[in-house]
């Protein structure tokens, strides 16, 4: 059974970011991930970011990805791709399946970056070829270039749903309408006005109520709600399209965080369940980390800020980095995950996740 100092789970933003903050420091890391290429949500994402300068601002996801390979590979971190890791056990041992081969790793410290799944919409038709993820159609468009469809339906008006939506657009589809159940847009402005400068109706208070066809998705039937949320009767149109993209929402992967015995607490706004954790990204589980989606779904440029703190964390209490040299790098990516949580979106989540992650002990 071999023993390493830092296994990381997951290479995402977070999981690259821990993953070169501890490589960096000085520890032996490997990252562990069971896709063919590191790298997550980033890769699907071909728009620039937006915010400032050290919020990587102007670059493209597949840029910032890009660079984060290249300091994982410059700074020693062993990748292992294609790897399942199925199980979490006691004294820090990590199950883990490539193909027919299966081993044990056993770890100093763990970090789990295992991001988040999307959620999905129950109605009728839901399971014809054609309703798929935001995810999904995300990667058969940017990393397969393969355009499933060429008249899109998107349900849910969050950036998710916005971005993919304009992608959509440049890959040449028509993106018939965004219908959004709530009665006012999910997402940033600047996302929204994109869209509609291109065309695209948004329709609030809308939902989807029904898909049709034979062996594929031909079309959809939408329906506007009340201000209880209820299908007003009468109100159906029926459009042709022949895909159904599902933008409703992403939930914590958090399989390994409940297996290894994490305390949790229940916060929807966050994505459901999460692993408490402190300041240092530690969770109720000595020795074991967490970061991104996993502690609640927010963008990718907090969770690249979280992933920096957990590896810092990590360096840290192995010896690699003196207190005072930690704590001060800690408090400026503290500063900078805080100017990430302003403003009408990201102040919610600052609110949910401040009573969880104070100081360096652990809130029961």
């Amino acid at each position: 059974m071999e023993l390493v100092e830092v296994a990381v789970i997951g290479a995402g933003p977070a999981g690259l970011a821990a993953s070169i903050e501890a490589a960096k420091a000085g520890a032996e890391v490997v990252l562990i991930d069971e896709n063919n290429r590191p790298g997550g949500q980033l890769f699907k994402q071909i728009h620039k970011f937006f915010g400032s300068k050290s919020h990587m601002a102007g670059i493209r996801g597949i840029n910032i990805a890009t660079k984060l390979l290249e300091d994982c590979e410059k700074f020693g971190v062993k990748t292992l791709l294609n790897t399942v890791a199925f199980g979490l056990f006691e004294e820090n041992r990590i199950g883990l399946a490539n193909k027919d081969k299966k081993s044990i790793l056993r770890a100093k410290r763990i970090i789990l970056a295992t991001g988040a799944s999307e959620n999905v919409l129950n109605f009728p038709g839901w399971t014809l070829p054609g309703v798929m993820g935001a995810g999904a159609l995300q990667t058969m468009m940017n990393v397969n270039r393969v355009l499933p469809g060429k008249r899109i339906l998107m349900i849910g008006s969050g950036n998710v749903g916005l971005i993919v939506s304009y992608q959509a657009l440049q890959a040449g589809a028509k993106v018939v309408a965004i219908v959004e159940a709530a009665p006012q847009i999910g997402g940033y402005g600047v996302h929204a006005a994109k869209i509609r400068r291109a065309g695209v109706p948004i329709l609030i208070s809308h939902t989807v109520k029904k898909v049709f066809g034979n062996d594929c998705v031909e079309g959809a039937v939408i329906v506007r709600l009340d201000k209880k949320w209820k299908p007003i009767l009468g109100s159906e149109k029926k459009i042709k399209v022949d895909v159904v993209c599902l933008s409703v929402g992403l939930n914590p992967l958090t399989e390994l965080a409940w297996m290894a015995g994490c305390k949790f607490v229940y916060i929807p706004a966050l994505g459901g369940h999460i692993p408490i954790h402190n300041w240092n990204m530690e969770s109720s589980k000595k020795d074991l980390y967490v970061a991104g989606d996993l502690t609640g779904v927010e963008e990718a440029s907090t969770a690249l800020e979280e992933g920096k703190l957990a590896g810092l964390a990590v360096a840290e209490s192995l010896g690699y980095l003196k207190r005072e040299k930690a704590s001060k790098r800690k408090a400026e990516i503290r500063e900078q995950l805080i100017a990430l949580r302003a403003g009408p979106f990201g102040e919610l989540r600052r609110k949910l996740k401040e009573p969880f992650m104070q100081g360096d002990e652990i809130r029961k």
